[in-house]
This record gives C-alpha cells, structure tokens and sequence, in this order.
C-alpha cells in the first residue's frame, strides 16, 4: 500500500523530552508511566509504553524521542495515554525508543 506525501503529512509526529517515567505494575505486560514535554505549543502529555525491557523510569529521565501527538487520547489501564512514543523491535520484538541523533528544539515536527 501506498500513501500520497499530504496522507504522511496528516500523522503529526514531535520530539519531546521525557520528563517524568514510573512503573505502571497495572498495566497487562511490563510498561512504564511516562510525561513528556513537546515544548510550549503542545505542553506536557502522558503515555505508557512496553519498554521495559532496554529501559529503567531513572535512564529515560532527560532522553529525546519521536511521537506522534495528533492520535485520540486513549484509555491504557488507570493511564490515559495522549501521545504514542514511538520505537521499533529488536531481535526480540522488545522496543527501542527512536529519537534525534542529536539535541534538537522540543515539538520539532518529523518530515
């Protein structure tokens, strides 16, 4: 399947700073709570994410990573998730967070 350019254009996606990660033991598979900050225009949102494999609440503290902010919120357990941060698998299916290779302004747009 393919898309046109403006479809693409229509997936909002944002570099933002994690600011806060907590373990969410509620959750049906091993995930974290997570805050993070796209910058003045967007603010803070909250998204819970199955990353515990690569990553502990205190190393995510600080990291840049991608995630589309213009999906509906969506009721993840106790946690309404408003953003998907976005990754890819590794050999074992498990995520790593994708991210700018380098610092970059926060709510930078992804084109």
């Amino acid at each position: 399947m393919t898309i046109s350019f403006d479809e693409f254009l229509k997936v909002d996606v944002r570099v933002g700073r994690i600011t806060r990660a907590e373990p969410f033991p509620e959750a049906r598979k091993p995930a974290f709570k997570l805050w993070v900050d796209f910058g003045p225009e967007i603010g803070e949102k909250r998204s819970s994410a199955q990353i515990t494999r690569h990553y502990t609440p205190e190393g995510l503290i600080g990291r840049q990573v991608l995630a589309v902010v213009n999906f509906p919120p969506r009721q993840i357990g106790k946690v309404m998730s408003e953003v998907l941060v976005l990754g890819v698998p590794d050999e074992d299916g498990e995520v790593v967070l994708i991210g700018p290779g380098q610092e970059v302004p926060l709510g930078g747009r992804l084109y």
